[in-house]
């Protein structure tokens, strides 16, 4: 029979499905079972469903989890879905529908599509974020993160109630904790005078999740605060809409407590060092000196300001300071003539990435080694400043960002070390050698760096003038979004003050709402009639009702989508658990995740927040593993063609690319993308179909090249937004998801980009033919039970091998190149053997498991392939029976020899010596030395 791609695969689905064949089970956490943990990367269910782009971490995971289970070990391999967020709220936004119906529609194709591909996923573990049962804990863990504080001594979250103890003791005299700039002390006998209120106020201080007022991310038109990782270009990153610098009263998690101890967990991560940079990088730790320089104008009582300064051997080279539009004093400092654009500067505050702007303060520090310098306060929002100084000393000569505001503002660059050739760079910094020396600095002139860092130092701390200091680009995490679409903060304000919904009363769900768009920067929950906590009921219950006696308004604002998944990983191992978010028994089991496979656009925020979430929960004893990931994978991206034409900017007039250059509006030309199915192989444009693609230009005007319309194309990242996607469905449907699979596996390493081209995909699908042509002859399955040859046995145990050496490092491209191998090999040998085919079979089934399926049912085997272990080589069929050894005299080439590889190192020395080219080249001279290196060269030395 021939190979029927399209039954096999429905026909095992369905099988796999039926019989709950990925299903996984504890074993009663038996010890002796070898327990391996494999996780992809949260996925959003957008709309448009998976692209083959997507697919390749997901294949990529399955082939390891099947190879896995294949080598005795008890996979866990589940699957779920990130569905709260801006995607799903837009579209309810735009269609009125709500986001609880699209999502349960997009998972649902989701699913769909990873059952057509054959992906192993335990569906029975699937969980969403938005899902109440599961947002319950979510909720909880933040009640709990908000009853906690960071005590720095034993570094380790804590109960608030024993700060409280503390407080009752001893007030805040002998504590250590991570808190907002609160210096006030007092001792027992004050806290206890102080009423609940001030002693609320002060606890928001200390505790991990607190309000605060903050200059956020706002974007106007999406309606809500972006964090830093959604944002690209100064920009949104969904929308491309502006941003723009805005102080709103927001929750944040107090994530800075955890630095030290995300940065030193880094080194038991077994990941790329790219990735461990992005990590580093979005830390952002800096080693220097907090500096305290005097006002020229001092202004209501502020007589100094302190100052950061990554590398105080440069300090003479300071021509300015910065301070941030949130600094305190930005406006305090500033001079009357300078005051009103000082505060105009600071309540603009745009984001630009690509403009330095800055505003004068008219106010000037005096530099502290010389005394009638004056150097000028500006502030700007364009640069990276320590967060808890907000404010950076600018040293135009040495530092590239510095350098351009200087030139912009018009102010003195000045070089304080020797210019010789740059030896690295690090962020904007430029680094002079080690051997560069002072000049310009007066008492430091003539010293090399490190020398002239350590006598500014000893003066600094003599003097008093600064004081050692870490600074950290890292902030507290804003936890606040004014949207509809996300996790209620279970929070409800009694006279102003934060209080807990009760536990036993989680989850508090997600009201029902017919407007889902913000106004005003105030989230839809604003709208919703019944959203108040009554004490004595302990229910929600009409706002009519609030009298902030008994009955108090709810928190508005929603969590950001990174809530949910920052623990979502815990989950999957007890995901039916209505108790707990986990039972201990289950996390001993499974303890963290052995394999974590994303994206890079992953590597950031996201892993810092899952990294310090898992880390609170084990200060506070649910779980007992410091970091949640032993080993993370980032695969690389599927590229594509994208095509985009060329249109008039304001008029309806498109022009073919090759006129772009000759044509007079070319200065006034904007790029559209069109989607890769109007365009031929020959980039040309199908002007009807985009017609009736964008019936908005169905009138437009078209200026061809002799009768054709040209695009351009690039070669980009797959993105909806580019139009250059292609699924799994269309690759699927036309040539099996078993060839789809090792495509995209054969396409190159896991971890690099790659282009598509379905022009060599034929080559994969011959290969399956052939391998499902082993075992039939005449279209008929025919195996044969004579035992194989040693030169069979060979083939297969040197594939066994290799692909045993290949699997554990993610080669799966070289992989298949072995299988390539072996199956061209036996085809010549026309080897139909049994014992060379089950095991062939095995090694392919993680790859290609349908075909796998079938042929292992036709060998006569009951249970499925997936319960049989993987082949391993014996090592009597891999020795080489000959080996061919280049013959040397004193080092140059002369010719090869072949011995038997039984040969002893004695016996090849005789038959070299007694050879007769041996003979020939020695003649009458002297022999030194023979030099046999076994299986590798002979060299003979001779006078």
């Amino acid at each position: 029979m021939e190979y029927n791609f399209r039954e096999i695969e429905k026909y095992w689905q369905i099988f796999w499905k039926k019989h709950n064949i990925f299903h996984t089970k504890e074993n009663n956490g038996n010890q002796s079972y070898k327990y391996y943990y494999i996780l992809n990367m949260f996925p959003y269910p957008s709309g448009s469903g998976l692209h083959i782009g997507h697919c390749l971490g997901y294949i990529a995971s399955d082939i390891y989890a099947r190879y896995k289970r294949a080598t005795g070990h008890n996979v866990l391999f589940p699957i779920g879905f990130d569905s709260f967020g801006l995607p799903a709220e837009q579209y309810a936004i735009q269609t009125g529908q709500h986001p609880f119906k699209t999502i349960r529609k997009n998972v649902k194709k989701y699913q769909n599509q990873m059952d057509k591909i054959g992906l192993s996923f335990d569906w029975s573990r699937k969980l969403s974020t938005s899902d109440p049962t599961y947002y319950r804990w979510t909720q909880w863990m933040f009640i709990q993160i908000f009853n906690s504080w960071y005590d720095k001594t034993s570094e380790k979250a804590k109960s608030i109630d024993l700060l409280v103890e503390e407080f009752n003791k001893n007030g805040n005299l002998l504590v250590n904790a991570s808190h907002s700039s609160f210096n006030y002390k007092f001792d027992s006998k004050m806290w206890k005078e102080f009423n609940s209120s001030k002693k609320e106020s002060i606890l928001l201080n200390y505790r991990l999740a607190f309000l605060c007022e903050n200059t956020v991310n706002w974007c106007p038109e999406l309606g809500t605060v972006l964090a830093n990782d959604e944002i690209k270009n100064g920009r949104s990153e969904r929308g491309g809409y502006p941003i723009h610098r805005k102080k709103m009263l927001q929750w944040h998690i107090r994530i800075t407590a955890y630095i030290e101890r995300l940065l030193k967990g880094l080194e038991s991560v077994d990941c790329s060092k790219s990735l461990k940079k992005l990590q580093y990088n979005w830390i952002g730790k800096t080693l220097g000196y907090s500096i305290f320089l005097e006002l020229f104008f001092q202004k209501e009582n502020i007589k100094k300001i302190e100052l950061f300064i990554s590398r105080p051997e440069i300090i003479f080279g300071m021509t300015f300071i910065i301070l941030s539009t949130d600094h305190p004093m930005a406006e305090k400092i500033s001079i009357s003539s300078h005051r009103e654009e000082v505060s105009l500067y600071c309540k603009k505050n745009l984001v630009e990435e690509k403009n330095i702007s800055g505003v004068f303060t008219g106010n000037y520090v005096i530099h502290p080694f010389l005394k009638k310098k004056k150097i000028p306060i500006y502030v700007s929002n364009s640069f990276s400043i320590d967060n808890e100084t907000l404010s950076i000393i600018g040293v135009p000569g040495h530092e590239k960002i510095c350098k351009k505001f200087a030139k912009n503002m018009g102010l003195e660059i000045l070089s304080v070390l020797t210019p010789e050739k740059k030896e690295e760079k690090t962020n904007d910094e430029l680094y002079e050698g080690k051997n560069a020396r002072c000049i310009n600095s007066d008492f430091l002139n003539g010293l090399k760096v490190q020398e002239a860092k350590k006598k500014i130092i000893q003066i600094l701390e003599k003097k008093k003038i600064g004081v050692k200091k870490n600074s950290y680009r890292l902030r507290d995490a804003i936890f606040s979004r004014q949207r509809y679409w996300g996790e209620p903060i279970p929070i409800y304000f009694k006279n102003k003050i934060p209080k807990t919904i009760p536990l036993e009363k989680l989850p508090l769900l997600l009201p029902e709402i017919n407007n889902y768009h913000p106004k005003n920067g105030k989230s839809p929950l604003t709208r919703v009639k019944n959203w108040a906590w009554d004490e004595r009921k302990m229910k929600i219950v009409s706002n009519t009702l609030v009298d902030n006696q008994y009955v108090f308004p709810i928190e508005t604002s929603t969590m950001p989508s990174w809530a949910g998944s920052s623990w979502y990983f815990l989950r999957y191992m007890d995901v039916h658990n209505n108790q707990f978010f986990l039972d201990k028994k289950k996390e001993q089991i499974w303890k963290n995740i052995d394999l974590y496979i994303g994206g890079t656009e992953h590597s950031t925020g996201h892993l810092i927040y899952a990294r310090f979430w898992h880390k609170f929960l084990k200060d506070r004893e649910w779980i007992r593993t410091e970091e949640p990931f032993k080993k993370i994978f980032n695969q690389g991206m599927i590229l594509n063609y994208s095509a985009t034409i060329l249109k008039i900017i304001g008029k309806n007039i498109f022009i073919s690319y090759g006129l772009k250059n000759s044509h007079n509006q070319r200065d006034n030309l904007q790029k559209l993308y069109v989607d890769i199915s109007l365009v031929n192989s020959k980039n040309e444009l199908n002007i009807n179909n985009f017609k009736k693609w964008r019936p908005e230009f169905s009138h437009s005007k078209f200026f061809l090249e002799e009768g054709r319309f040209f695009c351009q194309r690039q070669l980009e990242k797959m993105s909806k937004s580019k139009y250059n996607v292609i699924t799994p469905d269309q690759i699927s449907e036309k040539y099996g998801s078993d060839v789809f699979r090792l495509y995209e596996m054969f396409l190159g390493p896991v971890m690099e980009s790659k282009p598509w081209n379905e022009e060599k995909i034929n080559g994969i699908k011959n290969f399956l033919k052939k391998f499902w042509h082993l075992f039939h002859i005449n279209k008929v399955f025919q195996v044969s039970d004579l035992n194989p040859t040693f030169q069979e046995l060979k083939i297969l145990h040197y594939t066994i091998k290799k692909l045993q050496e290949r699997m554990n490092s993610f080669s799966f491209n070289t992989s298949i190149s072995y299988l390539m191998m072996m199956v061209n090999q036996l085809s010549i040998l026309k080897c139909n053997k049994r014992k060379i085919l089950e095991p062939l079979v095995k090694l392919i089934a993680p790859f290609s498991p349908h075909i796998a399926e079938e042929l292992w049912r036709k060998l006569g085997k009951e249970k499925s392939i997936i319960f049989d272990s993987f082949p391993v080589y014996n090592p009597k069929f891999l020795v080489k029976e000959k080996i061919t050894y280049p013959i040397m005299f004193n080092g140059k080439l002369k010719f090869q020899e072949t011995f038997e590889s039984k040969l002893t190192i004695e016996e090849i020395r005789k038959k070299i010596l007694n050879h007769p080219k041996t003979k020939f080249i020695l003649d009458e001279k002297e022999l030194q030395k023979i030099i046999i290196i076994p299986k590798k060269i002979i060299n003979i030395l001779f006078f």
